[in-house]
């Protein structure tokens, strides 16, 4: 498992929420002693407001506008690991910006197992009034394609535990930029 390749890149995960985005994410920072930024903790630093409150205010449209000028600004940077809000691929320019500084992973879990990782959080606002697997999987469905045409990477965070996926995500990487 050799690190070093990866030291140039950033490591972005996308994937819908409550697949693991922000654990896997703080864990392999630990592991490759890298800086973890997250697209949504930008937004609410960057608006000074949470982010139901800014769908609450302003609608979902303006969100995504924060947030492709939140993906923007840290894809600038370099050898970071960037955790995505669940709806950041859906637009084109984003996945564009990302690609160009990282490796894409998408990591996928089942609706039951997002919903129980889900269904306490308030920081949900797509979710509210629908926290059940029906809807889950419907919007998992929705997004689908722009997850997979976004990912150079797909892991499956089902059943692992946050080490093996992060192990697995460095190992993969490798792999990845050794074949381009």
């Amino acid at each position: 498992m050799e690190k070093g390749k990866l030291e140039s890149y950033n490591i972005v995960f996308a994937g819908f929420m409550g697949v693991g985005k922000t654990t896997v994410s703080s864990h392999l920072a630990k592991l490759l002693n890298r800086e973890v930024i997250e697209t949504d903790a930008y937004i609410v630093e960057k608006a000074n407001m949470d982010i139901p409150s800014i769908f609450d205010k302003f609608g979902e449209n303006y969100f995504r506008d924060l947030e492709s000028e939140a993906v923007a600004e840290i894809s600038k940077k370099r050898g970071v690991i960037i955790s995505c809000g669940g709806g950041a691929v859906i637009r084109e320019k984003n996945v564009l910006e990302l690609k160009e500084s990282g490796i894409i992973i998408r990591l996928t879990a089942t609706p039951n197992t997002v919903l129980e990782r889900v269904k306490n959080s308030k920081e949900r606002p797509i979710l509210n009034g629908h926290m059940n697997t029906e809807f889950i999987s419907t919007l998992m469905k929705k997004r689908d394609s722009f997850y997979s045409n976004a990912a150079d990477i797909t892991i499956s965070t089902d059943g692992k535990t946050v080490d093996e996926v992060a192990k697995e995500c460095i190992e993969k990487s490798v792999s990845f930029i050794e074949s381009k």
